[in-house]
């Protein structure tokens, strides 16, 4: 007999505002016990001292956190000029320090070198793994290890505020990128040390700041039995993935796992649809998303005229 997982069976997406000082995986547990769910996970860590929007999936939308991560993000960075510290935020102790302070004109000029696919040297305290270890562990005992480059995309970086020593920046980007080395980067160009003050993630995906929930209004609805208030759709991280309404003898079929065959006209109208999309290693271009009566069935891959469900959903 199948052993029965605690909670509920929660399924959807929590627009969560993370505060300083908790961790993401702090975040999960608390929005998971808020909720009662059986399973939950984020996607896109955001560090302690960073603050912003952090999607937290419940149930089932946990099988879409994957289309999530590769999501593009928004952030709001406060560097500070002529201090760097170990760590490259206000938390690490002073390793450097410099007497040049940038104007705005200055930091304008060299952001162009800084949009694009560009190489960026991650934080030795990080969550990378080297071998076998998180980057972060090692620096702490002292063994700081040498990080590899990695190539990884800027998108827009806009001056928003410059004060005497610090200017306040918002960085479009994909995943992968390092606030944190961006900011000691770019005050290396600018011939000055510098480590980021403040960070604010307000954008992952379809997730904004127009509509956050924080955890003192989570608890509050919790407090007043409508939790559910804050969950959004399991469909809210796949809000660029074509959707395919299917009717009931289809949805019976892709809840079994089965493929269906598409009209040609339907394969023809989804496959104009199609764009380029990988999802880690996997071509994830001709992926759809089928609902019946608007409901959620299955994530599935159209090919050769047929869906093929690659995740199922219970809702």
């Amino acid at each position: 007999m199948a052993r029965r997982r605690k909670g509920n069976p929660v399924h959807g997406w929590v627009n969560f505002d993370k505060p300083l000082g908790m961790t993401s995986t702090q975040a999960v547990g608390k929005v998971r016990w808020i909720f009662g769910a059986q399973k939950a996970g984020h996607a896109g860590t955001l560090d302690p001292l960073a603050t912003g929007i952090l999607p937290i999936a419940l149930g089932d939308a946990t099988k879409t956190m994957p289309y999530l991560v590769e999501a593009k993000k928004t952030y709001e960075v406060e560097i500070k000029w002529g201090e760097r510290t170990d760590t490259l935020d206000a938390e690490g102790d002073i390793v450097a320090v410099s007497d040049v302070r940038p104007n705005k004109q200055e930091i304008t000029d060299i952001l162009p070198e800084f949009i694009g696919e560009i190489s960026q040297i991650p934080p030795a305290y990080s969550a990378i793994k080297i071998d076998g270890k998180r980057a972060y562990d090692l620096a702490r005992v002292g063994n700081a290890p040498k990080m590899k480059a990695r190539l990884v995309q800027i998108d827009d970086l806009k001056v928003l505020e410059v004060h005497e020593n610090g200017a306040i920046l918002r960085v479009d980007c994909g995943k992968g990128t390092y606030i944190r080395s961006l900011a000691r980067d770019m005050a290396f160009a600018l011939g000055t040390e510098g480590s980021v003050k403040t960070l604010r993630r307000t954008r992952v995906g379809a997730f904004t700041e127009d509509a956050p929930f924080s955890l003192d209004v989570l608890e509050e609805l919790r407090h007043k039995a409508r939790a559910t208030d804050g969950l959004l759709p399991l469909a809210t991280a796949l809000d660029d993935i074509p959707v395919l309404a299917v009717n009931e003898n289809e949805r019976f079929d892709l809840k079994q796992g089965r493929v269906i065959v598409l009209h040609p006209s339907i394969f023809a109208s989804l496959k104009a649809s199609f764009r380029p999309r990988t999802i880690g290693d996997i071509d994830a271009s001709r992926m759809v998303l089928a609902k019946h009566e608007d409901v959620e069935i299955a994530l599935c891959e159209a090919r050769a005229g047929q869906l093929s469900p690659k995740r199922v959903f219970n809702l």
